[in-house]
């Protein structure tokens, strides 16, 4: 009986992560920018369908909790996870309306919209793209292939070069993952609008809402300065 294991698919994602590589300029760009909206009072929506949909709210989840250290939240807003709306808006006006009309609902000028698809032609990705630029935000995308019409319909776009939807989707995992480390490292070096201002001592002397946040999340955690790091509830 034959008992190797297939290795195919680790091949694929080994061989297209070498090229995936090439994106970290344009990941550190997003991060920084990002930062700077978020920091600003601007928000992030995000939207994807299946898989694409869970790597959205992966990222989601990240700014508004945290990736690594403790740090403010910032909003942002995975627009398929409000299921409600999701069912109600596709039954009365098509499945190619979901996340438009969140779009139109919660977007505003200086947001930025991201979409994510492995095939980049996801007719309602499209029509929320189309929406978002009506209103003034910054479109961008996490897709396959290129050319295709979501890179086409963004301001700004990653494509994976990789033939699988399961791979594509594996390094737009890598790519959320980046983008995070990148936007906390802006946070940190005070490269956010808000943090910026509010970390400034105000009219009493003391630092602002958001910068005291900041000071505390720096030392959650810690005993004296330059001591050890105490391990934080749930880890050993």
């Amino acid at each position: 009986m034959n008992t190797a294991t297939d290795t195919t698919h680790c091949d694929d994602l080994a061989k297209a992560l070498e090229a995936f590589r090439d994106h970290a300029p344009l990941i550190e760009r997003w991060g920084t920018e990002l930062a700077r909206r978020l920091g600003s009072g601007a928000r992030l929506l995000v939207a994807g369908n299946g898989g694409s949909a869970a790597q959205a709210q992966h990222l989601t989840a990240e700014l508004v909790g945290r990736y690594r250290e403790d740090r403010p939240p910032f909003s942002a807003l995975a627009l398929h996870a409000d299921t409600s709306s999701t069912t109600a808006i596709a039954n009365d006006y098509g499945v190619q309306e979901v996340f438009a009309r969140q779009t139109a609902a919660h977007g505003r000028p200086g947001d930025v919209l991201l979409l994510l698809s492995t095939s980049g032609a996801s007719a309602n990705l499209l029509s929320a793209a189309e929406h978002a630029h009506r209103l003034g935000m910054t479109v961008w995308a996490l897709t396959g292939r290129s050319p295709n019409p979501l890179q086409l319909g963004a301001d700004d776009s990653l494509c994976v070069d990789a033939p699988l939807a399961a791979t594509v989707q594996e390094l737009h995992l890598v790519a959320v993952h980046m983008l995070c480390e990148t936007f906390d490292r802006a946070v940190e070096n005070g490269e956010t609008g808000r943090v910026a201002a509010d970390a400034t001592p105000g009219a009493d002397g003391k630092p602002g809402v958001v910068g005291r946040l900041v000071g505390r999340a720096r030392t959650v955690g810690r005993t004296t300065p330059g001591g050890p790091v105490a391990p934080r509830k749930g880890q050993a």
